[in-house]
């Protein structure tokens, strides 16, 4: 009898809205993140253009892979009803904040840390072999940002002395979206829509917590990487071998490096706070921010 009333409890739940289930699965992973004091770092303005830069790398890698995956599902039923690549995708609007950042030679100048790297397998392996899993990713993701994106924007323009027409903060600018609130009615009606047995559900909502556990990791093992220079008593190195070599050929070419990004290092290094365990703090309170703050609106 009590098996009978768990499996009818279980039927119920799943009868809900995916976007609604989604939110409640990532409840608990999103509290753990929330709590976190680095959050409080961010919301007083207390972040450094070094680790702001490094953050934009790294969700330059993740964003490649979930876009290259959703372009590869687009004709899929399983994710193509929520296919908004003008609306939604970022990967052309952090290659522009990645130029301004770290000029004209940007592609061989980003690190790929192996958190990050491990990210990105993820979002390979699930766009080629379990595509109806790729909408977690894709909500957890596109729904933070235009739900925290606008506040994140507003602090780091102000934190960094960014120019107020916008350049560097392009990741946080949805030209295609008018009407945030609008749009994301939109995006669930689509995402609930989709057609899945109560086993597809269980499985998308198990991706969902991945998802937001991986971006936990990433700035974990930013933390742990500054810890084991600091410990050894040398400042953090953005050195190649942080780099994934192998991660796309092409990024290992990229045009001959110019002025632009002597100019806007030089423009910034008074900004940068002198010990590097707090500037690094201050950059996974960004980082946490982005994912907490983001999904806390959604």
């Amino acid at each position: 009898r009590n098996m009978e009333t768990s499996q009818t409890h279980s039927s119920e739940s799943m009868s809900k809205d995916l976007s609604e289930l989604m939110k409640e699965a990532t409840k608990e992973v999103h509290e753990q993140a929330e709590n976190t004091p680095f959050m409080k770092n961010f919301q007083k303005g207390q972040v450094s253009l070094q680790e702001f830069k490094l953050v934009t790398a790294s969700l330059y890698f993740i964003y490649s892979a979930l876009e290259e995956e959703i372009e590869r599902n687009k004709d899929n039923p399983v994710y193509a009803p929520v296919y908004f690549p003008a609306e939604l995708h970022r990967k052309a609007a952090l290659e522009e904040d990645l130029k301004y950042f770290y000029g004209s030679n940007w592609r061989k100048e980003i690190p790929c840390p192996e958190a990050t790297q491990k990210y990105v397998e993820r979002l390979h392996y699930v766009g080629k072999n379990h595509p109806e899993l790729l909408v977690a990713h894709a909500y957890t993701r596109y729904l933070g940002d235009l739900s925290g994106g606008q506040v994140l924007k507003k602090i780091a323009q102000k934190a960094l002395q960014l120019p107020s027409t916008g350049e560097g903060l392009a990741f946080f600018t949805f030209d295609g979206v008018s009407n945030a609130t609008k749009f994301k009615q939109l995006y669930r009606s689509r995402m609930n829509a989709l057609e899945m047995d109560h086993a597809t559900k269980k499985r998308v909502l198990e991706e969902a917590k991945k998802a937001f556990l991986l971006n936990i990791q990433v700035f974990e093992a930013l933390q742990e990487l500054v810890s084991k220079s600091q410990e050894n008593g040398h400042p953090v190195q953005l050195k190649a071998e942080l780099r994934t070599r192998n991660f796309n050929k092409s990024y290992e070419h990229g045009p001959a490096p110019g002025k632009e990004s002597e100019r806007t290092n030089r423009r910034h290094t008074d900004m940068m706070p002198t010990t590097p365990l707090v500037r690094w703090i201050l950059a996974l309170g960004f980082l946490a921010m982005t994912v907490a703050m983001g999904l806390f609106a959604m």
